[in-house]
């Protein structure tokens, strides 16, 4: 089995302790790729030394909504000159977030999304799309641009989910299909089609049954794909392998 993690944060200070020795396990438990995504310009940053440092990563840079806030004047100026550098496949992590009260303004968070919308399809790139709470407006605007990318950990409904395959778009799935009480994400795990779909971690958050509110990393992968593979009646080696070739081609690898 090979599995493609499509989006991860090992920058994340949850690993701190251990990264380098966790990483380095991961090739063992089944791990082939890794997209490292980056939320802040830090982490970005932070991202494409990864990529450089393990041949198995590769990296994304953007800014999340949580960040906005300084974004237009500090960061966007100096984000398209990180795309000059080897392995960094894709904008994001971008998008909008209204489910925290502290967040930038939502004007604001719409303004930095579209931004990078623009930067990714000046560069050919594929966007790697944040919604929380915001569905409405994550939809207007993906309508306006029609990127190419994917709305990473989808929360959204089967309805939600045809309006973005319609667009072009992948959606990727996460530990929380694996929750009891996801039945959204379950129905959009069975209805999917097996060539829009990718997998993911977002570790070291979201970590799939039996590990839920323990770190995770990219090995958890299989519980998520397990629980996938049967929602959907099929064998879980079979779903792994079509969401690594789906990972592939969104990136161009």
């Amino acid at each position: 089995m090979k599995i493609f993690d499509s989006h991860a944060h090992y920058d994340d200070e949850a690993f701190d302790p251990d990264r380098e020795a966790l990483i380095g396990t991961l090739r063992e438990k089944g791990v082939s790729e890794v997209l490292n995504v980056g939320a802040s310009f830090e982490g970005s940053l932070r991202s494409i030394e990864f990529a450089q440092k393990y041949d198995f990563f590769y990296a994304a840079a953007g800014i999340h909504p949580e960040y906005a806030q300084d974004a237009e004047e500090r960061y966007l100026p100096q984000l398209e000159a990180l795309f000059e550098r080897p392995k960094v496949l894709a904008v994001g992590e971008i998008g909008l977030d209204y489910h925290w009260a502290e967040n930038p303004p939502r004007e604001t968070q719409k303004r930095v999304f579209e931004k990078q919308i623009e930067l990714a399809m000046k560069l050919g790139k594929p966007i790697i799309v944040h919604d929380r709470d915001a569905h409405a407006d994550t939809l207007e605007i993906l309508r306006k641009y029609h990127p190419e990318g994917v709305m990473h950990c989808f929360s959204g409904s089967v309805e939600m989910m045809r309006e973005i395959l319609s667009l072009g778009m992948y959606l990727s799935l996460g530990g929380a299909v694996t929750f009891k009480n996801a039945k959204k994400a379950k129905a959009v795990a069975a209805a999917v089609p097996a060539d829009r779909l990718l997998l993911e971690t977002d570790c070291p958050y979201m970590a799939p049954e039996p590990n839920r509110g323990k770190r995770c990393d990219s090995s958890m992968i299989r519980d998520t794909a397990a629980v996938i593979a049967e929602l959907r009646g099929e064998p879980v080696d079979l779903l792994v392998a079509r969401c690594r070739e789906n990972t592939l081609k969104m990136l161009r690898l």
